[in-house]
């Protein structure tokens, strides 16, 4: 006896569907372009329009439309999650894919303090906070220590395609500072995903002595095993499909080698942004990898499926929220926290380089803008219940107001940065290579 064939979509949800599709694109490309016309960030205009389409607004203004328009059954939100889903996990493939390694390499250890101590500063007062914040924020059945956690690593992480846009836009790329900047941002994104996946597994899994240890080793197998076993699965692959002259056969490599190493870590219950970020990095080290092929998906994704995911997570703001006095002495507090572990981070590690005032406070600037990575985290806590409504809309608005932060600050510090603190920078940078490739000496 056969089985009865699995239904179609229905025809309502289906329209509903491509409706919110369009009017989450449309509104989230017009408001990009706004932003970037004010020379801010496109994401902030992306998240609005989530925001406007959502319970922070069209819910109080036109409910009837709100209710038709995202409709409260689970299912057919889930339609409009897959979209996103899909564009966060290339949109961080192709991060990986765009990360300078040899960046870190010429800046060396200079760019390892700056990053380490940004990162460690505000990781600490992160989790610091999370266990001093109000029990009515932290959701029900989630553990303290893990939602600490989690907050610990949402204040820590940085927005390397913010920061990239952001220093090309102020032509400071070409600088030594901007490329200091960008060299401890790639440190900090690595051990960012890293952490996410590790918190993620605690979550998942709850805080026994055995998940904890599997929380650890998980994520290292997992990049050990990409190294050994992916490295030349992936330089093979692409080399193969490079043979033709068509892009659309590195465009389809890419794209399922980015999907496979997000199913493999969601399936070892780490996370699939985790997979995508590796798998990015492997692609983007191969060698092998023609950039020009790979022009139409990176602008099919930063055109149409990141827009969408970023109004996607705009809608799951309620900025109404704010107007409880404790979320918004919360959300101050976490705001200021994040801010200050980042720059007196950042400053610290600067100072230890020997550099000086006005470049550690570029430093801290661009190392504090937290935009894209911010807003996957503050997603990744959502879905997995460790993050309520209350304290994900405090993560956004931190993702979004540190952004903001980042241009002008860098504005006002480059400024006063001269070309002989430049070329001392270069020097500190040469001095500790230099050392660091002598043999020891004979005692």
């Amino acid at each position: 006896m056969s089985s009865a064939p699995v239904p179609t979509i229905p025809h309502h949800s289906l329209l509903v569907f491509l409706l919110q599709v369009a009017v989450l694109l449309l509104l989230a490309t017009a408001l990009g372009q706004l932003a970037a016309r004010f020379h801010l960030p496109a994401i902030v205009g992306e998240l609005l329009a989530g925001v406007i389409v959502g319970p922070s607004l069209l819910s109080h203004v036109w409910p009837a439309l709100a209710d038709w328009l995202l409709p409260k059954e689970p299912g057919q939100l889930h339609l409009l999650d897959a979209v996103g889903q899909l564009g966060v996990v290339l949109l961080v493939g192709i991060t990986g894919m765009e990360l300078k390694f040899d960046l870190v390499r010429r800046r060396g250890a200079t760019a390892v303090r700056v990053s380490l101590a940004g990162l460690l500063l505000p990781l600490g007062l992160g989790v610091g906070m999370g266990y001093l914040l109000p029990a009515s924020l932290i959701p029900g059945g989630t553990s303290p220590t893990v939602f600490s956690l989690f907050l610990g690593v949402a204040m820590c992480v940085t927005a390397i395609p913010v920061i990239a846009k952001t220093l090309i836009d102020m032509n400071l790329l070409h600088r030594d500072i901007g490329q200091l900047t960008l060299a401890a941002g790639v440190f900090d994104d690595v051990v960012g995903w890293f952490l996410l996946s590790i918190v993620s597994a605690m979550a998942t899994a709850g805080l026994t002595t055995g998940t904890i240890a599997t929380a650890l080793l998980y994520p290292v197998g997992v990049v050990v095993t990409a190294w050994l076993v992916g490295r030349p699965l992936v330089k093979w692959a692409l080399r193969a499909a490079g043979r033709s002259a068509s892009p659309a056969p590195t465009i389809a490599v890419v794209t399922l080698i980015v999907l496979l190493g997000a199913a493999a870590t969601q399936a070892l219950r780490l996370e699939a942004v985790f997979g995508a970020f590796v798998c990015g990095v492997l692609i983007g080290t191969s060698g092998e990898l023609d950039g020009k092929k790979l022009a139409p998906l990176r602008t099919t994704v930063l055109a149409f499926l990141a827009p969408v995911f970023f109004a996607t997570a705009g809608i799951r703001m309620d900025l109404s929220a704010l107007a409880r006095p404790t979320v918004l002495a919360t959300a101050c507090a976490v705001l200021a926290v994040a801010i200050l572990g980042k720059f007196v981070g950042a400053y610290v590690g600067a100072k230890m380089s020997g550099l000086g005032r006005w470049e550690a406070l570029a430093l801290g600037a661009g190392m504090n803008c937290r935009g894209v990575i911010e807003i996957v985290v503050a997603m990744v806590g959502l879905q997995l219940g460790v993050l309520g409504a209350e304290t994900y809309t405090i993560i956004i608005l931190v993702a979004i107001v540190t952004s903001l932060m980042a241009p002008p600050i860098l504005r006002f510090a480059t400024a006063r940065i001269d070309e002989n603190a430049e070329a001392e920078m270069a020097r500190a940078d040469t001095m500790t290579r230099d050392l660091a490739s002598q043999p020891p000496a004979s005692v």
